[in-house]
């Protein structure tokens, strides 16, 4: 199958599932919160992905004051922070973050600063100059705010933007900002992106020569 070439001005990296696998650690810690409080596991990692906590908790828990889920997300945030293992990089995360470098990209993540770090830090991932963390945002994706701020960020309209997510809340998001989306994984396989790939090894960067970045995408 040839290659699908897009051409964009920047390019918004979500974190979790698209950089970073840190599955493992999300399902040890969702796992435990879901039992202690009476609800199935299973159903609860359905929902769990591309969400910062508290919207995660105010979905399976609709009732629920929402002080509680703040605190408890703040607890929750504590104990993913000091659990980086299993964490690794998405396959090709490596290759492509090298091949960016030097050219406008954020990471847009619904982890906060300190999670952001420590996950980056674990998979052995350079963090971006330019990120839109937790702390910098009043709406959790599917609210497109985080792209938003991430393109104005690096001084680009959303339709020069390329998103790369894996998650349904994070695909959402991008598209509700205008933005063109990679999704990457098997989560994002039936998300209808416009690409699909399983991981990053699939994609190759090349910088055009009028300063914008075309990505060359063997689809799965």
């Amino acid at each position: 199958m040839p290659a699908t070439v897009l051409t964009a001005s920047a390019l918004l990296l979500d974190m979790d599932g698209t950089l970073v696998n840190s599955d493992a650690v999300v399902e040890r810690c969702w796992r435990r919160w879901a039992v202690e409080h009476g609800l199935d596991p299973e159903a609860a990692l359905k929902v769990v992905h591309g969400r910062q906590g508290y919207a995660t908790m105010a979905v399976l828990l609709p009732d629920r004051p929402v002080e509680e889920n703040y605190a408890d997300n703040r607890l929750m945030l504590a104990e993913e922070t000091a659990d980086v293992d299993g964490v690794v990089p998405i396959g090709g995360a490596a290759a492509f973050m090298a091949a960016i470098a030097d050219l406008p990209h954020a990471l847009v993540t619904s982890a906060d600063s300190a999670l952001a770090t420590a996950r980056m830090g674990a998979a052995a991932l350079p963090m971006p100059a330019v990120r839109v963390t937790a702390e910098q945002v009043g709406a959790s994706k599917p609210d497109p705010e985080g792209f938003l701020k991430g393109a104005a960020e690096l001084g680009f309209g959303a339709a020069d933007c390329i998103v790369f997510e894996d998650s349904e809340a994070g695909i959402a998001a991008g598209r509700a900002a205008g933005m063109r989306v990679v999704g990457v994984g098997p989560r994002a396989a039936a998300l209808a992106p416009d690409a699909h790939v399983e991981d990053l090894t699939q994609v190759r960067v090349e910088a055009a020569g009028d300063g914008t970045i075309r990505l060359h995408i063997n689809e799965a």
